[in-house]
C-alpha cells in the first residue's frame, strides 16, 4: 500500500473515495449542533445542507465510526463521501485508533482503489496531527494483513492500494508525510511478525525462522545476520538452551542480527532478545490438548524481534541494534530432558529442571549471558513467558519487569505513545527466593504465587551486566477464538522506543 500526505482542494480532488471525518458536538440536550467541521466548509453549500440534515434524521449517528456512504455527491470530483462519526468533539488515543480502525474496515467493504482522508477537525486529547498521521498510516498497513497465505480458495478481496491524507496547509507537510512513512514501516514490521506467528509448526521451525532472518538481511547494507548451530552452541557452553531441543528432531539455531544504523563512532547497540520456540508441546510436562494449537505462537517475541528489523532496515533509524533469537522446538521424546534433570547453563550456574514446560527461561537465560559480549547499553528480552501474566494483565497490557528504573520508565512512556501499553511488576528479593533449589544453583520454576515475576527473577540472575528489561507478551501476541490470530504486538511499542533513543542521541 502508498500512503502519503498532500494539501489539496477536497472539492476538486479526484478519487474513488473521500473520507470525512465528522468531528460530533453536541448540545446539552444531546442534539447536533449546526455549525459544520472546518473542512465540510470547504466541501459547498449542497453538501452542507445534505450532512446537516442526515444530523437531524439520525441518518449519522453520533456513535464513534458509525458511517454512511454517498455516491457522486453533488458539487464534488470525488466518487464516493464516506462520512464517519468521531462520536465526541475531543477523542482520547484508544479512540482515535478505534475511529481508524473503523475508517480502515469501511474502505475494506467499498471496492476503491484508492482513497483520501480528511482528519484536520479530529482533535486527540494530549496528541497533534503528526501522531494522528502516523497512527492512522500504521491501522491502515497493519489491516493490509491477512492469514489466508495457506488457503487454497482466497476469498480475501482488498482492493485499496492507495491512501492519502489531506491537510489544510504546508506548515507541517514535510512533517506529516514522515509520520506516513513511518506508520507504514511500522505496520510492514507488525505484519511480517503476524506471518510468522501465523505460520504452523509444521512450517515455522527454527531453520524456517533463520532463512527468514538470512532474507532479511540481505535486503539492506547496514545490516548482517550469523547463525549459531548446535555444534557452536555447545562449544559455547550454552547447555541449558540445548536441554530444550533434545526431544526434537528440528535442530536449534541461534539468529544473531546486527543493524548499524548510528552515526556515532563506536556507539553502544541496543540488544534485543527474542523467544523463539517455534512449538511448545510442554515436552515430558505435557500441555493438556485444548488449545495446544495455539503453542505454535511460542515464537511471538522472535517474530517481533525481525518485525522490528524490518522496521530498521526500511527507515534507516540512527541507532544500533542488535537482534539475539534463541530458536528451539520443545518436544517430548527418548533424550528429551526429564523433570529432576539438572543443566548447566552458558554462565555456569546450574539449574534444576522442575517442570520441562517452564523452557522459555531456559533457552532465554543462555541467550542474555551470549548478549553480554556486545557491551550493549541495554538489553530488553521479549516472550511470551507465563500464563500467570495473562491472568495477572489480561490481553491489554504486556507485563514488564527490570533492574533499571530509567529503561523501565523509558518503555512505559514507548508504550504510551504507541498505544502498546504496559505494565510494570515488580522483581524484589523476597520473589527471587522462590526459586531455591535443593540440588542446583537454582530451580526453573518458583512455585505457583507470582508465576511471572519468579520467571524474570530467573532471567534477572543472567542479566546484572547490564541495564536489562523483559517483557513477557503471553498475553498480548496473540488472539484466540473466532479472531485468533497473532496481532503484531509488541511491535509498535519496541518501535517507538528506538525511535526515541535515535532522537535522543
Amino acid at each position: 500500500m502508498q500512503l502519503n500526505a498532500t494539501k489539496c482542494d477536497l472539492r476538486s480532488k479526484k478519487t474513488e473515495c473521500l473520507v470525512l471525518v465528522l468531528s460530533n458536538k453536541y448540545d446539552k440536550h444531546n442534539n447536533p449542533q449546526s455549525d459544520m467541521n472546518n473542512s465540510a466548509q470547504y466541501l459547498g453549500p449542497t453538501i452542507i445542507e445534505f450532512i446537516t440534515k442526515l444530523q437531524e434524521s439520525g441518518d449519522i449517528q453520533k456513535k464513534l465510526g458509525s458511517s454512511i456512504t454517498i455516491n457522486y455527491p453533488d458539487g464534488l470530483e470525488a466518487q464516493r463521501l464516506l462520512i464517519v462519526s468521531s462520536g465526541s468533539e475531543i477523542l482520547n488515543e484508544q479512540m482515535f485508533l478505534s475511529l481508524a480502525k473503523s475508517i480502515g474496515f469501511k474502505l475494506k467493504d467499498l471496492p476503491v482503489k484508492d482513497a483520501v482522508i480528511e482528519l484536520q477537525d479530529i482533535i486527540v486529547s494530549g496528541r497533534n496531527d503528526v501522531w494522528q498521521a502516523q497512527k492512522i498510516s500504521q491501522v491502515l498497513g497493519e489491516q493490509s494483513y491477512f492469514s489466508d497465505s495457506l488457503k487454497t480458495i482466497v476469498k480475501t478481496n482488498y482492493s485499496l492500494k492507495k491512501v492519502l491524507l489531506a491537510v489544510p496547509s504546508n506548515q507541517k507537510l514535510k512533517e506529516i508525510k514522515d509520520a506516513c512513512k513511518l506508520g507504514l514501516s511500522v505496520s510492514k514490521g507488525m505484519n511480517l511478525s503476524k506471518y510468522l506467528g501465523d505460520l504452523p509448526g509444521n512450517i515455522c521451525t527454527p531453520s524456517f525462522l533463520a532463512k527468514e532472518a538470512k532474507k532479511l538481511a540481505m535486503s539492506h547494507s547496514q545490516l548482517s545476520c550469523k547463525i549459531i548451530n548446535e555444534a557452536e552452541m555447545k562449544k559455547l557452553g550454552m547447555h541449558s538452551l540445548l536441554s530444550v531441543t533434545a526431544g526434537t528432531k528440528q535442530p536449534a539455531k541461534m539468529i544473531v542480527l546486527k543493524y548499524n544504523g548510528s552515526t556515532k563512532e563506536r556507539e553502544k547497540p541496543i540488544v534485543l532478545v527474542g523467544k523463539g520456540v517455534t512449538f511448545d508441546s510442554g515436552g515430558i510436562s505435557l500441555k493438556p490438548g485444548a488449545a495446544m494449537d495455539e503453542m505454535k505462537y511460542d515464537m511471538c517475541g522472535a517474530a517481533s524481534v525481525l518485525g522490528v528489523f524490518s522496521m530498521l532496515v526500511d527507515t534507516g533509524l540512527n541507532v544500533n541494534v542488535v537482534g539475539v533469537i534463541p530458536a528451539v522446538e520443545n518436544m517430548p521424546g527418548g533424550n528429551a530432558i526429564k523433570p529432576g534433570d539438572i543443566v548447566k547453563s552458558m554462565s555456569g550456574q546450574t539449574i534444576e529442571i522442575l517442570n520441562t514446560d517452564a523452557e522459555g527461561r531456559l533457552i532465554l537465560c543462555d541467550a542474555l549471558t551470549y548478549a553480554a559480549r556486545f557491551k550493549p547499553k541495554n538489553v530488553i528480552d521479549i516472550a511470551t513467558l507465563t500464563g500467570a501474566c495473562v491472568m495477572t494483565l489480561g490481553s491489554h497490557a504486556s507485563g514488564l519487569l527490570s533492574n533499571d528504573d530509567i529503561l523501565a520508565k523509558k518503555l512505559e512512556i514507548a508504550g504510551q505513545t504507541s498505544s502498546d501499553r504496559i505494565w510494570r511488576l515488580p522483581i524484589w528479593s523476597e520473589y527471587d527466593a522462590q526459586l531455591k533449589s535443593n540440588f542446583a544453583d537454582m530451580a526453573n520454576l518458583g512455585g505457583r504465587l507470582a508465576g511471572t515475576i519468579t520467571a524474570a527473577c530467573f532471567l534477572a540472575r543472567f542479566a546484572k551486566e547490564y541495564k536489562w528489561a523483559h517483557l513477557d507478551i503471553a498475553g498480548t501476541a496473540w488472539k484466540s477464538g473466532s479472531s485468533k490470530g497473532s496481532t503484531g504486538r509488541p511491535v509498535p511499542l519496541l518501535c517507538q522506543f528506538l525511535i526515541e533513543e535515535a532522537n535522543n542521541d
